[in-house]
């Protein structure tokens, strides 16, 4: 049987953690940048260790007021201080668990500032060496922060179940109407394309490769634990299934 790798956004104040941990392969916990405390990321951490659920760090431009949503003007030392933190307050809570930390993935105006941003990128590259923790990157394939870690880092090219695509690989913009995908239906329809035949379909109808390794679902996203729910099922019809550890 296939396995698909689906990971999503946990631990950011969202009422549906809970349900949504079973049926995912991987978490990005909120580390304090633009959501959570140290309540909130044990809380996630043990629901991801009851629900055998790879534990990632989801760090942000400190920046909660904006969700970290909004690029930040910050000096490159005060960032990189803000990261090293975020890293390491989770990893202390992972290991008095007796887990351990798998992955890391940028949140928001960071990821995407860090997919085209060389200066972002190396700060945030930076950041990992420094907390000294052996972490798989999320990035989307071809980006700045991708291409700069020059094989260093464990590679997990991410792509997105629940949001549209332009065709230069670019996410439609949250401002634009159409930037979510909130159907069920149509949420399957398009990680089914990403996943079994490598392609998106991009807002203009234009077909673009993509080769991923893992697909995202935002939390946030309305009826996301139905969506979840829905392709668990549908995916389990066609002999694939949710990655676990």
């Amino acid at each position: 049987m296939k396995t698909i790798h689906i990971n999503c956004d946990l631990g950011e104040g969202g009422k549906y953690d809970a349900q949504l941990m079973p049926l995912i392969s991987a978490c990005n916990i909120a580390c304090g940048g633009h959501a959570g405390d140290a309540t909130t990321m044990l809380k996630t951490v043990l629901l991801a260790i009851k629900n055998n659920v790879e534990i990632g760090v989801h760090p942000s431009y400190p920046d909660r007021e904006n969700f970290g949503r909004r690029s930040l003007e910050i000096s490159e030392n005060e960032l990189k201080n803000s990261l090293v933190e975020q890293i390491i307050s989770l990893d202390e809570i992972v290991k008095k668990q007796g887990a351990k930390l798998t992955h890391i993935k940028p949140h928001g105006a960071l990821y995407n500032d860090a997919a085209k941003d060389e200066k972002i990128a190396q700060i945030i590259l930076n950041s990992i060496a420094e907390s000294g923790l052996d972490l798989t990157l999320y990035a989307p394939r071809n980006s700045v922060i991708s291409k700069l870690t020059n094989d260093k880092l464990k590679m997990f090219f991410e792509a997105f179940a629940d949001r549209n695509y332009n065709a230069n690989f670019s996410l439609v913009s949250r401002s634009k109407s159409n930037a979510l995908i909130t159907q069920k239906e149509a949420v399957f329809k398009h990680l089914s394309s990403m996943f079994l035949r490598q392609e998106i379909v991009c807002e203009n109808g234009e077909i673009v490769s993509c080769k991923a390794n893992t697909f995202c679902l935002h939390s946030d996203t309305p009826n996301s634990v139905e969506i979840l729910q829905y392709l668990f099922s549908e995916f389990q019809k066609i002999n694939i299934q949710i990655a676990k550890l």
